[in-house]
């Protein structure tokens, strides 16, 4: 069964007052007992020296019996007092109490109503409108603290919504395509009495090309969603270690290494995977006759990665474009970026946000790019 808060604001708050209402009704009960309490005394003991102390003595037996019974009457007219206190104060809580709740009830309704404006248009906000904010324009405590901690959220949510969109619609692009033009090449064939053998094998031959730059694509999608889903492990790595793999696995004169111990701590197969594509990107986009220069190092007790090299000259206000998904400053899809599909460095700013990473690239001085990785230490990773 579903439980009001509202309800059981109003059960804290007459329960809070019902025993506050009982401790003062004991203490004015105390202090009545005390005040009420008219006790006669008797008089002291008689005079042995004579004179007017022997009257006082012959009459002090009757005096004793007086006295006696007005302590008897005082003593009768002390309960009554206080059983009189108990029965009206008895009759003020119950009247109070049925007052409490009501009153309760009204209070916790007044305090609930911001939340329930909340709670109402948070529920009618989907994916179709989440423009939309709660914009609660009220003092600063803690309703306004949860209401712009939830447009936040909700700011959040309506970028990954559109950064998700965006990625659809390219990534459907990018795969439909290879497809059409796999569809083209057989058409073609199919629709040609005079195709000989040779002609055939050349389309089988161009498919087959088509096919394995689409498992190229598929494989850098998955590791584009593989970063953006997070850290399944993190241990302990060197990522002087894993750029030393990579540079042997690409052996090419133009890169030159620089590198020193670097202690990080992450899954050092998706590192790695962030140095092979910086790497291959430096390579595929240069100049001809030009270089990429790899450096590993420490600063501050944080693992960092340069990776730099002197292709062609980037506007400044086009680098950040380059970190997302399909990319590129020539906008052509040609054969000419050798079987890369915009993501090498969207798959970079995934893997660097798991790991808690910062990234900054700038223009070389020559052209080209400067990307430089900074990861937390090993204490701080963990």
């Amino acid at each position: 069964m579903r439980r009001s808060i509202r309800l059981r604001l109003t059960a804290l708050y007459s329960a809070v007052f019902a025993a506050s209402s009982a401790v003062l009704l004991g203490i004015t009960y105390l202090l009545v007992s005390r005040t009420a309490g008219v006790v006669l005394f008797g008089v002291g003991a008689p005079d042995r020296m004579g004179g007017p102390g022997d009257t006082f003595h012959r009459q002090a037996p009757a005096l004793t019996g007086v006295a006696q019974r007005l302590q008897a009457e005082a003593e009768r007219l002390r309960e009554a007092v206080l059983h009189e206190v108990v029965t009206q104060s008895g009759i003020a809580l119950a009247i109070m109490m049925v007052v409490s709740v009501a009153l309760g009830w009204l209070v916790a309704g007044r305090a609930l109503r911001p939340m329930r404006a909340m709670a109402s248009a948070v529920r009618d906000i989907s994916a179709r409108n989440l423009h939309e904010r709660l914009a609660v324009r009220a003092p600063h405590d803690e309703v306004k603290d949860l209401a712009d901690t939830v447009d936040g959220l909700l700011g959040r949510l309506e970028a990954a919504f559109d950064a998700q969109k965006h990625f659809v619609a390219n990534a459907a692009h990018e795969l439909r395509t290879p497809l059409t033009l796999e569809r083209a090449l057989l058409e073609e064939t199919l629709t040609d009495p005079g195709a000989t053998p040779a002609a055939l094998r050349a389309t089988c031959e161009r498919l087959l090309a088509l096919s394995q730059e689409q498992d190229r694509r598929l494989e850098a999608l998955l590791a584009l969603a593989a970063g953006e889903r997070g850290l399944e492990r993190r241990e302990p790595f060197d990522l002087r270690a894993l750029v030393e793999r990579v540079v042997l696995a690409r052996p090419d004169p133009r890169i030159t290494a620089e590198l020193a111990p670097a202690a990080a701590a992450g899954d050092p197969a998706q590192v790695e995977r962030l140095v092979a594509n910086l790497v291959d990107n430096a390579v595929q986009y240069n100049v001809p006759g030009g270089r990429v220069e790899i450096a590993t190092g420490t600063a501050d007790g944080r693992a960092v990665l340069s990776v730099a090299n002197t292709g062609p000259v980037i506007p400044a206000d086009q680098v950040g474009r380059l970190f997302e998904p399909f990319q590129r400053l020539d906008t052509e899809r040609t054969s000419r970026d050798g079987g890369h599909h915009g993501l090498g460095l969207s798959i970079v700013r995934a893997v660097a946000v798991a790991h808690d990473a910062v990234i900054t690239a700038r223009p070389g001085p020559e052209g080209g790019l400067v990307v430089e990785v900074l990861f937390p230490g090993q204490a701080r990773a963990r």
